[in-house]
Formats: C-alpha cells, structure tokens, sequence
C-alpha cells in the first residue's frame, strides 16, 4: 500500500476499526494456539449478531474462495500472480485451507529426495503442507501475497540473483522487434570528404516466442549519400541471420538450428547453417559463467563506433569525443573482432580485437561439450576507396548467405574436469576437404593463476593446390589476479601457426578465393589492470601483436592511467590519460587523450581535455550536467587543428526509446549532426508495449500494472512508466538471474494503491516474462453498503474490484472508506461464504457526500473446486 507522506491522506477507516477492534480483542485457550476469541462487547455496535469476523479469527487465515497471489518461498517471488484456492478444513469448520497444486509446488526448489517425498490432500489436488516438518504457508491480502516458508535443508541450491532451474520462466508467447537506427548528416571541408552527405544505417531483430523455443531473424541495412560523389546514394539490406534456438534445462545446454557461428574455445570461430547442441555456461551459478570481450579506444569527436564479425554487425552506437570502452557485448561472442570508429568529419578508423579466452577449466568430475552439423557459410566481397590515410582499400561483407561448395562438416569439442586441479579439453572438426583435431591440458595453478596449453593439426584440400596442406598450431594461455597487488592479469597468450595450418574460416577463404591470405602466423596478447588504493590510481594496459605469413602485420597497444584527489578545497577531482597506436593493413593511428575533471555539486562535471592524433591536436572544455536518472548532457567548446570547435551531446532514456542526439561545429571545416535511437516493440496476448532495449532479441519483462497507466516501475536503476494500457516492458535482463522490479513510491500518484510493490523473474534466455502489479486506481471515498431488504452486509465483510483486490472493510451500519472507485465500476462484498454485488454510479459526488450504494444478487460464494 502505498504511504502517501501526509499529502490528502485518509486512513482507511474500515482497516483501522478492524485493527483497533483485533487489539481489544480477549484471547481464550483453545485446542489450537493460533485461534482468536473476540470480546465483541467491547465493540459500540448496534446489531451485534449481524458479524462476520472468520477471517480474524486465525493468523493468517482467509475465507475459503479462489485469490490472485504471488507466491514467495522463504521471500522470493516466484513469479506473477497467481490464482489460489482455498478450501474449508473438514476437521475444523473454524479453519481453511491452502490448495497449493502440483505445478506449483514443483517450482518451490526443493531438492529431488524431499520433493518425492511430498503428500497430496483434497483428492491429490493439493500440497498437503504436513508432509515436510517446518514448511508452512499463509496468505496475506494486504500484500496479495502467499508467503511459503521452508527450511534451507530441504532446498536446492540458491543465491542471492540465482535461481535453481526448477524455478527457470520460459515467459509468455510473443512477438518482437528491436532496432538501433543511426543517422548522420554534416558538410564538410576536409581532406577526407567535401560537400554535404547524410548517411542512414540500422540493424535489429525480429523474433516469435513459443514456449521454450525462440524464432530470430536479425537484420542490417545502410542508406548513403553523398552530393559530391558522382555515385549517389548508395542502399543495402541484409538479413544476416535466421535461426531457432531453445534452452534444454536438464543438461544445462542450448540447442540451436538454422544459420548460427561454431563460437568455440578450442578453435577459431566460423559461421554456418545447421544445428548445434552446447553447454550453455549462463545456466550456471554467477561465479561459474563465463568471460565477455571489450572493446576499447578513443573517439577523436562525436563518432560512431561499429564492432562487427565478418560482415554481421554486432554492435553499433554514436559517442562523445574522448575514450569508450564497450563492456556489454553478449559472452556468446568470440573470435576476431573488427572495430570501425567513424568521425564525423569523414575520417575512419579500423583495428581488430581478438576476444580469445583461456580455454575453460572445469570443475572436477564435469564435462562440458559442444556438438555441432551443417554446412559452411561465407561471404562475398566488395572493394571501394579508403577513408583513412594512405588510401588503402577496404573490404567489406555485401552477401552475407553466400555458401560455400565446401561439404558438410560436424564439429565437437569437450572440457573434463580431471580433478581439482587439472582439466583435460580438446575437439575435432570433420569434413570432405577439411579435418582439424586438437588436444589441450588446463591447470589451476590456484595461487598462482590457470595455466592452459593446446595443440591443433589441421589437413585442408584447396583449389589452388594438387595436394592437401596440412599444419599445426600451439597456443599458451595465462590468467591471473594478483589479490594482494590489486593486479588481474585478464588474459595472456601466444600462439604460433606453420604456414600451411588453416583455420575453418582460412580454408573457406582460400576455398573462395583460391588463393591463401592472411593466415596467421603469430599472436600474443596481454591485458592487465593494475590497482593503486593508496594513491587513488588505477592502470589499464592492453597489447596484441598478429602476423600473417602473406599480408602486413597487425599490432594494437592502449593504455590508460586515471587517479582521483582532493586540492584547493575541491573535492573528488579526476585526472585520466589515455595512449593508443593501432596498425592495420600497414597504416599507423595513433594518440593520447588527456582529460581533469571538476565535480560541481551533486549533477554536474567540468572537463577539461587534449587529444593528440597522427598530425591532429584538439583542445576544449566540456560541461556534463545529469538532469535527473533518465536526462544527460554535455556541451563542449575549444579549437581543432587551429580551427574552433562546439559539440553537443544529449542522452535520453525515454519508456519507450532510448535517444542519442549530438551536433558538432568546427569552423572553416564542417557542420554536423547525429542521432541514434534505441529500443523495441513487444507483442503478447497480455499487451503491447514499445520499449527501451540495447541487448537486441533478448530477455525482457512485460509488467502489467492492471491497466492503470503512467505507473513508475524502476529496474537496474532506470524508471519506466506503464503505458496508456498499464504495459511497460523493462529490457535488458539477465538471463537465468534473479531480476527484480519495484514500483517507485515517491513517483507514484496520490490516487493509486499498490500491494504488491516489487515483483521478480529469473527468466531463460530470450523470455518474454510477465508479472503483474495489484494496483488500485481511483478516488477514495466513504459509502454506505445496504442489501435489498434494507440490511448491511455483517460488520468485517470484506470489499473487492473486479481485480480481486482488497478496496474495504465493512463497519457499523454498513459504513466503509472505499478505494479504487471510478465510474460506473463494480465491486463485490463477501462474507461466510456469500456475496453481493455494487454497481459504483456514473457520476461520483464531491469529497463532501458519501455514496450510497445497494448491494445486489446475493448468493453462495462457495467455490466449486472446496465443495464436497
């Protein structure tokens, strides 16, 4: 319920009497210690026989009739509401009992031995709550709640944001679509570009859920032009991926169909069409899942920042000059990277990121695997002139359903947890023209990191050669976190190729192209971070060196150092410097970036910053003010390259989208301006919502605040409003975790009620959850309930909406403090079994007046199911 902190309160006075009353109540020795007896000679009623005080008469007890609960074991929801029967006790015509049914009571989490050992009661329709010593339920209407209490002993496996699997949401059936849409457009007058030029692009998902499974087609597409460009406006439209995917709970695995990537810890990753069956790490407990890459690296102005993965875009976004790093990219990701941050005044960027994780250990006596069967799929290619320096060609991915004559294939590979300290993992790839085995030990060497070593041969029959190449690979892997130094070393590797070792994706190159470029020959990477609490400073250092046998080699370096202190008075102060080189192709791009920044109050930060880039240097100050949890800016003055400069950078996280918005100007040089929208529609048969949404086809939680709209639901820190139907949708979630949602009191309205103020779901990957707030909307008001014949219903009947929930308490007379009224509405009143009806009229009376309302067709309120 919600506290309306003084503001037009009115205490319920039918609730109040009924607690007043409760208190006064005399307690007499019965055969059961939780039995009430009440002095009703203390209460000033004028018709003492016309009572009806049941359900006060035990803790907890409810008048036997069906509810809308949410169930909570020892706390936690299990999910939305549900309906709750209860039914008169045989034994004790005084007593009710809960009907908990089967498929409920399998979602409790109790541990398969004692779960076998439950009884049934009510002709094997109910949990009979005797079966297990300590387990009780009781039923609560003022939070809508049935709160199930069990001992830990006889429960499974629980964290604090993680579920068992017996308590895993497949959500509803629905239909989605997410979408980020990027535009720029500018002049320029630069040595890259010249006249004005606008260019569109976009990518997103469309996707059907049906029970467990998952339907998604994702999608990108560009519209460019450019008036100095003879060509004109260039369009494309793709559908990279069609697939089905589903969660197989039992072995902890994923099964997926259609066109996907073999994204494998033991060989490089490789896209194709078919099916595949793996471990899925997200299903386990946090500390058992496993590493996501990042992306790092430094905007020179407002750009955008494209990561993509043989042509298939995952990851596009705008962003403020200065240092990003992208942190929130899927752990499913893996492989090579390519990274493509284009300015706004026409200039591009390129490097790659290898997200190669140390292969996993695993725990001891467990096995983790991947299965895999179809056909290769690859790419055609396209060339146009470089935008970067040098003037080097590009390639990119126009055809992204081009197959391969290379035949079938099936792929496995395995990690077995030895002991406590050793890991054995290996794989093999099988086909006509193309076999690849590898064989590979981890140690957890505790104390001292995890140690892993591989070795991979594959034998490859290309066009271009009369005989099949074959070669190895060595790979050494390291990690480690130096506790005691605050230092993690995140990764650390090296790997050497022969010349005539291919990849899948090699050969299939190769295989296309009849020719053999870019096959690796060397790599080694390290990143590190490094912790100085005394001093307030903190080290970031990432570095990667990639040769090829045929073509130029790669190298990328960056390194950031930033350090917080107190000087002058000024308190919180931050200094940050960032050093670049990346080299792709033979070009060289490189930088630093300097940047102090000055908090001013509790919302607002001045910067001061330096870039340095190639035969580039910028100079501004930047004013970043947070308007409030959903509303941020930034505005940015200073010179470039000589030349002055003024940026803007505005961010919104509207209900329904979320929207980047920034200009920049740079005199004698070039105008421009970009947007980007972000989020998503999601269709089910509960409602329809347009929403925020950046992890695209992923899990989700459609709310439903009883159709009341503009109710505040904050999650994950953000605020998002029911829309005019009472649907607001929260994006984002983690799958397999606990995530919760709450209503935000403080935002809430005066004439709106809420029970039940938080609700949560640990939902499967790509679930369309659903939970339900118990809301009452409407003005709040005394009236005067009378029956036909002239009486009042008993002193103690209990008000309902036609949500089922709770909006009074009969006093004397008839008398009771209704909420939740609105026009034309109707309500109910129920005591010892029956009921009548109110039909609330069509124009209410002002604050003065009290209703009179006639309670109608009385009858048996008795549910069928708790008949005998």
């Amino acid at each position: 319920m919600k506290i309306n902190n003084g503001k037009n309160y009115k205490p319920k006075l039918s609730v109040l009497a009924a607690l007043i009353f409760a208190s006064l109540s005399a307690y007499h020795s019965s055969a059961r210690a939780d039995d009430i007896e009440f002095n009703t000679d203390v209460l000033d009623l004028k018709d003492r026989d016309n009572i009806s005080l049941d359900q006060f008469s035990k803790a907890g007890y409810l008048m036997p009739g069906d509810y809308s609960l949410t169930i909570k074991v020892n706390g936690q929801s299990l999910g939305g509401e549900k309906t709750i029967t209860y039914y008169q006790d045989d034994k004790d015509p005084k007593n009710s009992l809960v009907c908990i049914p089967q498929d409920i009571a399998a979602q409790l989490g109790l541990k398969d031995k004692y779960f076998k050992k439950l009884k049934w009661a009510h002709d094997g329709q109910c949990l009979d709550m005797s079966s297990l010593d300590g387990m009780t339920a009781t039923g609560n209407l003022g939070t809508s709640s049935l709160d199930v209490m069990i001992p830990q002993a006889y429960m499974e496996y629980t964290s604090d944001n993680w579920d068992p699997p017996s308590r895993w949401d497949n959500g509803i059936p629905g239909i989605i679509f997410d979408y980020n849409l990027n535009a720029m457009t500018g002049k320029n007058h630069s040595d890259y570009d010249s006249g004005r030029s606008y260019d569109v692009s976009g990518n997103g998902t469309t996707g059907l859920n049906i029970g467990p499974w998952r339907f998604r087609a994702e999608w990108q597409g560009s519209l460019d032009h450019d008036s100095g460009d003879s060509e004109g406006t260039d369009t494309n439209f793709d559908w990279n991926q069609i697939y089905a995917y589903r969660p197989i709970s039992s072995i902890k695995s994923k099964l997926t169909v259609g066109e996907t990537y073999y994204n494998s810890d033991v060989f490089d990753s490789f896209r194709f069409v078919g099916g595949s069956l793996e471990s899925d790490d997200s299903m386990l407990p946090p500390n058992l899942r496993g590493y996501a890459p990042e992306v790092v690296g430094v905007a020179k102005s407002n750009a955008k920042v494209t990561v993509s993965q043989k042509g298939r875009v995952l990851y596009e976004t705008q962003v403020a000059p200065g240092p990003f790093r992208i942190q929130d990219l899927s752990d499913a990701v893996s492989g090579r990277l390519d990274v493509r941050i284009e300015e706004q005044n026409g200039e591009v960027q390129q490097f790659t990121v290898n997200t190669s994780d140390i292969p996993y250990l695993s725990r001891p006596g467990s096995l983790r695997y991947k299965l895999a069967l179809g056909k290769p799929e690859g790419y055609e290619y396209k060339s146009y002139d470089g935008d970067t320096e040098g003037d080097y060609d590009h390639d990119t991915y126009t055809d992204l359903h081009h197959t391969y004559g290379a035949p079938m294939f099936a792929a496995g590979e395995f990690s077995w947890g030895v002991n406590s300290g050793w890991s054995l993992y290996g794989g093999a790839i099988g086909g006509e023209d193309y076999n690849a085995l590898s064989i590979g030990v981890g140690r957890d060497l505790f104390q001292y990191g995890a140690l892993a070593f591989d070795i991979s041969a594959s034998s490859a029959k290309v066009p271009y050669e009369d005989h099949k190449l074959t070669g190895t690979s060595y790979r050494l892997s390291y990690s480690k976190d130096f506790d005691d130094y605050d230092s993690q070393i995140t990764f650390a590797g090296y790997r050497f190729s022969t010349r005539d070792f291919m990849t899948m994706d090699e050969y299939l190159d190769a295989h296309e192209e009849n020719s053999s470029l870019d096959n690796d020959k060397q790599l080694y990477t390290i990143t590190m971070n490094k912790q100085f609490r005394d001093l307030a400073m903190s080290i970031y250092l990432n570095y990667s060196h990639e040769t090829y046998w045929d073509s130029p080699k790669n190298n990328n370096f960056s390194m950031s150092i930033s350090k917080n202190f107190d000087i002058w008075g000024l308190r919180n102060l931050s200094a940050s410097l960032t050093a670049y080189k990346n080299q792709y192709r033979a070009v060289d791009d490189y930088g630093s970036y300097l940047s102090l920044s000055v908090p001013i109050g509790d919302n607002s930060t001045v910067s001061v910053y330096s870039t340095v880039s190639n035969s580039h240097n910028s100079n501004e100050v930047s004013y970043f003010h947070n308007i409030d949890s959903n509303n941020s800016y930034q505005l940015s003055t200073g010179a470039s390259d000589g030349d002055a400069t003024a940026r803007a950078y505005f961010t919104h996280l509207g209900d329904r989208a979320e929207v980047d918005a920034n200009a920049s100007y740079q005199s004698g040089d070039s105008n421009n301006f970009g947007l980007t929208v972000r989020g998503g529609m999601t269709a089910t048969t509960k409602g329809v919502a347009l929403h925020r949404m950046n992890d695209m086809g992923g899990t989700r939680l459609l709310i439903d605040a009883d159709g009341v709209a503009d109710v505040p639901v904050e999650s994950t820190g953000a605020v998002t409003r029911t829309n005019l139907f009472g649907k607001a949708v929260l994006g984002d979630l983690n799958s397999y975790y606990r995530s919760a949602a709450s209503v935000d009191l403080d935002k809430l309205g005066d004439s709106v009620d809420v029970s039940n103020t938080v609700v949560q779901a640990t939902l499967t990957e790509g679930a369309i959850g659903y939970r339900q707030f118990s809301v009452v909307s409407g003005e709040k008001a005394m009236a005067t309930v009378s029956m036909a014949d002239g009486t009042t219903p008993p002193f103690g009947a209990t008000v309902f909406n036609e949500q089922s929930h709770q909006t009074g308490i009969i006093n004397d007379n008839g008398s009771v403090y209704l909420s939740g009224i609105k026009p034309n509405g109707k309500m109910a009143v129920k005591w010892n079994g029956e009921v009548c009806d109110i039909s609330l009229p069509a124009t209410l009376p002002g604050q003065a007046s009290a209703l009179l309302l006639p309670c109608t067709g009385l009858r048996d309120d008795t549910p069928v199911s708790t008949k005998q």
